[in-house]
């Protein structure tokens, strides 16, 4: 597994902190004030396009891009942001005129087009599918597409990035670790079809179906204190939504291979110890810990530990399969 990057660790957010200044003797370069926000300048004459707005000089007249968002009566929204990288940052407030409707991730994107364009965040979808802009939001795991501003409580908003891995740059983390795991994970491996196909009962589809809804976003994983508050265990922890994953495959009927031996000696699922965070944040209301994670766990009792089951295989002359041959099948 690759060396991840050094970590640095965003400083907890508090609704009461004042906004920080850059070091220096020079004036800081921060947000507009509220009263002359950018993109709202009166127009320069009555012939000017609506919502395109500069000065004149020479006779040559510069406009913006952006156009100028609807004044209204909404009054201003504060964006606490934290700015930085793997060798630090700071959080840095920033201001701009309210718009009814808007989510988080709308004034990030307004904060880039207006006073910040270095700002780095991820998106994709802007639909709560892609799992792209996950944060941390006045301290808790959200995606910020899905993330209303008018539904978080007055005053300034703190987005920080997630904690559990090591920042890039801004709100960018490196979640390589993810696809790390996802590499070890045994492919589906069913047995060969009958003479009529494959065949199952729709309930043992539905049963598995809850988890393919996961859209890694890993918040379940940034909030999993497994990984969040000891480093050392990202080598031998699957993690919350890669249990999702082994509980897909290991309840599909038609799968053949067992992982069982795998996920206990390997995967680090003994270390879960239940605590339902990751249902708690997951964007798509998967149950992960009582419909995969605790099942899995009954599975993997069930076969190191229960005295039938061991009496069965020495009767039927069946053994478990090793760790080593459950990641090297492959359907």
């Amino acid at each position: 597994m690759t060396d991840a990057m050094p970590a640095a660790t965003p400083p907890q957010p508090s609704g009461s902190a004042e906004p920080s200044e850059p070091s220096g003797s020079a004036e800081p370069s921060g947000p507009p004030e509220p009263s002359e926000p950018a993109g709202l300048s009166e127009p320069s004459g009555p012939s000017e396009p609506a919502g395109l707005s500069g000065s004149a000089e020479d006779g040559d007249a510069e406009h913006t891009l952006e156009p100028a968002p609807e004044a209204d009566d909404e009054g201003s929204v504060t964006l606490r942001v934290w700015r930085g990288d793997q060798t630090g940052g700071e959080l840095v407030d920033y201001t701009l005129p309210a718009q009814s409707g808007e989510v988080v991730l709308d004034v990030v994107h307004r904060i880039q087009a207006t006073v910040a364009p270095d700002l780095a965040c991820r998106w994709n979808c802007k639909a709560g599918k892609c799992g792209s802009c996950s944060s941390e939001i006045n301290g808790k795991p959200r995606l910020m597409c899905m993330t209303r501003v008018d539904e978080l409580p007055e005053g300034p908003i703190t987005v920080t990035p997630m904690r559990t891995f090591p920042i890039v740059r801004d709100l960018v983390t490196d979640v390589s670790f993810n696809y790390e795991v996802a590499s070890r994970v045994p492919a589906f491996a069913p047995a060969p079809p009958g003479p009529e196909g494959y065949r199952m009962q729709q309930v043992d589809v539905a049963r598995g179906q809850e988890f393919r809804k996961c859209i890694e976003c890993f918040l379940c994983q940034n909030v999993c204190h497994v990984i969040r508050d000891h480093e050392e265990n990202k080598q031998h922890y699957a993690g919350p939504r890669f249990f999702a994953r082994y509980a897909e495959l290991e309840m599909h009927p038609l799968d053949t291979n067992d992982r069982r031996e795998l996920l206990r000696q390997r995967e680090g699922l003994g270390l879960c110890n239940i605590t339902k965070c990751c249902t708690e944040v997951c964007p798509e209301h998967i149950k992960i810990t009582d419909n995969a994670i605790i099942p899995l766990k009954e599975r993997v009792v069930d076969s190191s530990y229960d005295p039938v089951a061991w009496l069965g295989r020495k009767i039927l002359r069946r053994r478990k399969r090793s760790p080593g041959e459950a990641a090297a099948a492959r359907g």
